[in-house]
């Protein structure tokens, strides 16, 4: 896990009313645990155990249709919280599909825990998909924007 999502996290936790904190990923699992005054960090590797072929079975299994990959530059949340477009209601939105952005440009604001904070674009493009809706909660590392 890259040391600046962990130290996000440890800072999450060690401001908040959280007592314990775990997060699974592809490489690994991470446990923050708020003991007294700081938080106590655990760190897990994920372990790929190899499972023994099975005999090949008689009836087909049925095809589930694979989710086609985002083409160009996914901006992904950087905490938890609550995505809007907007400064306010009835404000214009940050970013609408089309719009020219430019790197270290605000996209939208992510509540977490009553603080406002502006998510900028680390890259500049034209936003062709928005992933999420106004007012919808969000997790760590979910996609909000693709941008080509």
């Amino acid at each position: 896990m890259d040391l600046r999502k962990l130290k996000t996290l440890i800072d999450l936790v060690s401001e908040s009313n959280v007592s314990e904190l775990e997060i699974t990923e592809a490489d690994g699992k991470v446990r923050i645990v708020k003991a007294g005054a700081a938080p106590v960090v655990m760190m897990q590797p994920m372990q790929v155990q190899q499972q023994p072929m099975a005999a090949p079975a008689v009836a087909a299994a049925p095809v589930v249709a694979e989710v086609p990959e985002e083409t160009g530059h996914v901006v992904k949340s950087p905490m938890v919280g609550t995505y809007y477009r907007s400064s306010s209601p009835g404000a214009k939105a940050f970013a609408e599909v089309g719009d020219q952005v430019k790197a270290g440009e605000p996209i939208c604001i992510i509540e977490a825990m009553k603080i406002m904070n502006e998510i900028e674009t680390d890259v500049a493009g034209t936003v062709t998909k928005i992933l999420v809706e106004n007012g919808q909660p969000v997790e760590y590392g979910q996609p909000l924007f693709v941008i080509e």
